[in-house]
């Protein structure tokens, strides 16, 4: 299988072929994953990633936190479905700070953009994720609590796609002006795709 890979970043990417059990990813300022009609369109946060094929995706878990001071700070998983015809959608879930606290936080885009957000359990600034897919092709989203999953999205459309390079990875962002660089914290990282485990 391909080996990570950076977007919208030139750090080095972390580990050798694959990250360590803990990483950082640093989003500067100006950066997001957003689309919002009629003309936001913005796709230049760091992703680590690596490159599947859609029909192999099993499910992606990862833990992260971070300091999460300034509006819209963001980081969690991403799955990026670039089609043949050049179109991108996207599935990232993740903890965003927004009314004054983080959230967890899961946004598709298909067309545009929708966005959920639930409360962060006991109001901290870290959680386990997970995106996997379920026997009826629906994406699903878990958050992990030791060994319970409780959901907290479905997406229903993803496994439909013509997609002909898929993405799956994590990511951070920093929509604000203010602050400096985001780092994200990212630990115990699993990929599991047909055929194969990354950790």
């Amino acid at each position: 299988m391909a080996d990570f890979t950076f977007a919208n970043s030139l750090d080095k990417v972390p580990g050798d072929r694959a990250p360590p059990a803990e990483f950082t990813i640093k989003a500067p300022p100006l950066t997001d994953v957003w689309a919002k009609p009629p003309s936001t369109e913005r796709f230049n946060a760091p992703i680590l990633y690596k490159s599947i094929p859609l029909d192999t995706f099993k499910r992606a878990q990862v833990s992260f936190s971070a300091n999460w001071s300034q509006k819209y700070d963001q980081g969690g998983l991403i799955l990026v479905l670039n089609g043949a015809n050049g179109s991108r959608k996207w599935v990232k879930t993740g903890i965003e700070l927004t009314h004054d606290k983080p959230h967890l936080s899961t946004v598709a885009r298909d067309r545009w953009a929708d966005w959920s957000l639930l409360s962060v359990p006991a109001g901290g600034a870290g959680a386990t994720l997970e995106m996997a897919r379920e026997p009826d092709n629906s994406l699903w989203i878990y958050l992990v609590e030791g060994s319970s999953k409780a959901p907290i999205r479905e997406v229903t459309w993803v496994f439909a796609e013509d997609v002909a390079d898929c993405w799956v990875g994590v990511y951070a962002a920093r929509p604000s002006t203010e602050g400096g660089d985001l780092i994200v914290n990212f630990s115990s990282m699993v990929i599991d795709v047909a055929g194969s485990t990354n950790t």
